[in-house]
């Protein structure tokens, strides 16, 4: 079924979103490195999970589904990146209070209300994915929104956690899973369902996304992940995890609808489920709707208080949004399309420090986007200010610059004086002339200083260079 032939209004369309992003520390409730490996592991473990009653008494849905597969489950460990407490041979040592900061700083940037006690839970999850069969998440803060075009969107839950393990080998019989991942600090946010198009919905997850890159988080496939709720009057609510892409948020959406639409019309029942989005923005049955019969507390940490000191702390501390840094390098003479590229490649801070040495738009995004340090960076600037260089040179510099010293470059193209100028423009012209004269064309004084502008821009201002070149050709011609 085509977008176009739905009307999402009539259908009773609604989506929400639940956000999970990796922040840029160490794991959550230890002091192992938030690192991917690669190479061979020092340590293998084999497992089996059961799944056990929550809170309310009731073994939860999701989690008897899991355990029926009857899988084992084989972890993967290193010396120096996972410990005792990933393996869950060992108690979770206090919270990472970085991480704990960063996911307030998150929470006040989407306007949302922080609990002043934080309770940390467990969620039960035996497909493996957590050694202990659940996941430590904790309840942050509620009751947020942003704004989006027109639209105000209710940012339910905001919530810290940790990342599971990640899959290497997965069969039938076994799952093989690398703890490296597991137990890094996650922000998940769950936005309160509304009646929208699947293409404010992708809106939506962007604008999130930029609230998001505004802190200390992490960047790359696999960091951010969309699990996508969708619903329609007639239908059900489906999950859809694992929306790594934004551009695949409209076709998940549009795929499920049909789905949904194709049983109603059939007759089909429909259950409420968890579905994995597959690369193609199809798809596919995961296992049932999970319940709330999955969460406990958590007995082996403290309660956490969060004072009035510290929330106003980060509140003085709190990162610019992205369109307001935009706004900050547009009025310093950027437009628009080098600000967006400049604060999209994370450069905003690195710009506005060069700002300082030299302003001039042009020069220090050329400069950012290169792959030169600060130091670097500010010696080039230094010398363009001194006039040591000229403008024209410093984009020749910057291709040189990583295989060379940056004193090497610039000596390299150092500005020659005004005599040394006139001899090299009088021996050049000179030959410029003999050749045009030998081949029977006219001689044409504009044309000649063009092509010595090209021929020594690099090393003198072009004013310069046209007044000498004035100079002498009214004794060469």
């Amino acid at each position: 079924m085509k977008s176009n032939t739905i009307d999402y209004k009539a259908i009773g369309l609604k989506v929400g979103f639940e956000i999970h992003q990796q922040l840029d520390t160490h794991k959550l409730f230890c002091n192992c490195p938030s690192i991917m490996r690669n190479d061979k592991p020092d340590l293998i473990v084999k497992r089996k999970l059961y799944a056990t009653a929550g809170e309310l008494g009731s073994i939860d849905a999701a989690a008897l589904h899991e355990m029926k597969k009857g899988r084992t489950f084989v972890y993967e460990a290193y010396n120096n990146a996972t410990c005792l407490v990933e393996l869950d041979e060992e108690p979770p040592h206090s919270i990472n209070e970085e991480a704990l900061d960063i996911a307030l700083q998150i929470a006040l940037l989407l306007n949302a209300k922080i609990f002043k006690t934080i309770q940390v839970m467990r969620k039960t999850v035996i497909d493996g994915s957590n050694t202990s069969g659940f996941q430590r998440t904790m309840l942050i803060a509620r009751n947020g929104h942003i704004n989006v075009d027109s639209l105000r969107v209710g940012i339910a839950t905001i919530c810290l956690e940790e990342e599971a393990a990640r899959i290497i080998e997965k069969t039938n019989q076994s799952v093989v899973y690398r703890l490296d991942r597991l137990g890094i600090p996650l922000v998940e946010i769950t936005t309160e369902p509304l009646a929208i198009t699947p293409e404010q919905a992708k809106k939506i997850a962007l604008k999130i996304g930029e609230v998001l890159r505004a802190c200390k988080i992490k960047r790359g496939l696999g960091t951010i992940r969309q699990d996508v709720n969708v619903s329609i009057a007639k239908g059900v609510r489906t999950e859809i995890k694992g929306v790594q892409k934004p551009e695949l948020i409209e076709k998940v959406i549009i795929n499920e609808v049909s789905r949904q639409i194709e049983a109603i019309n059939n007759n089909q029942k429909l259950t409420p489920s968890v579905r994995k989005a597959l690369p193609n923005g199809s798809t596919e049955f995961m296992r049932p709707m999970p319940g709330k019969a999955r969460m406990y507390p958590e007995t082996d940490l403290p309660l956490i208080t969060i004072s009035d000191e510290r929330i106003k702390k980060l509140k003085q501390q709190l990162p610019l949004l992205p369109e307001q840094k935009i706004a900050i390098l547009i009025k310093h003479g950027f437009n628009q399309q080098q600000a967006a590229i400049i604060v999209d490649k994370q450069l905003f801070e690195k710009a506005t420090k060069l700002i300082k040495h030299y302003n001039d738009p042009s020069i220090i995004f050329d400069t950012v986007c290169s792959n030169i340090d600060q130091h670097q960076a500010q010696e080039l600037l230094k010398a363009l200010k001194q006039s040591k260089i000229t403008k024209h040179a410093v984009k020749q510099i910057l291709a040189e610059l990583p295989k060379q010293s940056i004193e090497a470059v610039l000596q390299k193209y150092k500005k020659i004086s005004k005599s040394e100028l006139e001899q090299a423009l009088k021996q050049e012209l000179s030959k410029t002339i003999q050749n045009i004269k030998q081949q029977g064309k006219q001689i044409k004084p504009d044309a000649l200083v063009g092509i010595m502008i090209g021929k020594f821009k690099l090393k003198a201002e072009t004013q310069e260079i046209v007044k000498a070149c004035k100079k002498l050709l009214k004794e060469l011609i």
